[in-house]
């Protein structure tokens, strides 16, 4: 993709992002964000994870920058996974985290991917963990084990109660991430990132080819200069039923 323009491999198969660069999407920044604020507020940990090539270890350690503790990399080779995949790959990497160091109460997600806009992902994560999920959420409070989730709807509030442990993707919004300190991104620089590399699963939905949309093609015409113009510009008018 280069200068906003989709580029797809000679293949058909995926989006060109060789030229690309990446970061944390706007959901997942307040995700993050949400997470260090709950665990400041009331103790524990944040490990953040993600899946993606080698390169994705920069966004990691960014979440580290604004507090998170731990990062762990689900390293792939650089092709594209699915949703079904990527959902079933973090949930067994959850499982084995919590085997080792004990459960998480709340896993946050990002409500969408800012570029593809998929939903599935933590939906589908919660499915496999057979634990409560709400989507969209725009505030959330915890007390005595239990989670409130509040998202606008239709111009009033919509709020769920749910047990721990919950995942929850939230928008947006929720709150204004913060930016790293200079000792955060020291922090970050030295920290270690955890790296397991799940097998590829291919989605049972497959790709028969990308195919981009043709341009549409738009041409400015001069009509003439000062009053030379007057009497096409009127004929362009009375063409698109402008005067009565």
């Amino acid at each position: 993709m280069v200068g906003g323009t989709i580029v797809v491999t000679p293949d058909g198969q995926q989006v060109d992002t060789r030229l690309l660069g990446f970061t944390v999407s706007p959901h997942e920044e307040c995700a993050v964000e949400e997470a260090v604020r709950i665990v400041e507020q009331q103790g524990g940990s944040v490990t953040v994870l993600t899946l993606g090539s080698a390169e994705a270890e920069e966004q990691l350690r960014d979440s580290v920058a604004v507090g998170a503790n731990e990062a762990v990399l689900l390293e792939t080779d650089g092709r594209e996974w699915g949703p079904i995949a990527t959902a079933a790959a973090i949930a067994e990497a959850v499982r084995r985290l919590e085997e080792r160091d004990g459960g998480f109460e709340l896993l946050l997600f990002g409500n969408e991917a800012a570029d593809s806009g998929d939903y599935q992902v933590p939906i589908r994560v919660a499915r496999l963990l057979e634990r409560p999920c709400i989507t969209a959420i725009k505030a959330i409070e915890l007390t005595d084990g239990h989670l409130l989730a509040r998202r606008p709807e239709r111009g009033s509030e919509e709020t769920y109660e749910l047990g721990l442990p919950a995942v929850v993707s939230v928008k947006e919004g929720i709150n204004l991430p913060r930016y790293p300190s200079l000792p955060g991104r020291i922090r970050s620089k030295k920290a270690s990132v955890e790296r397991r590399e799940p097998p590829f699963s291919a989605d049972p939905l497959r790709t028969e080819r990308l195919r981009l949309p043709s341009g549409e093609r738009r041409q400015a015409e001069v009509l003439g200069r000062g009053a030379d113009a007057v009497a096409a510009l009127v004929a362009v008018i009375e063409q698109l039923g402008v005067l009565a």
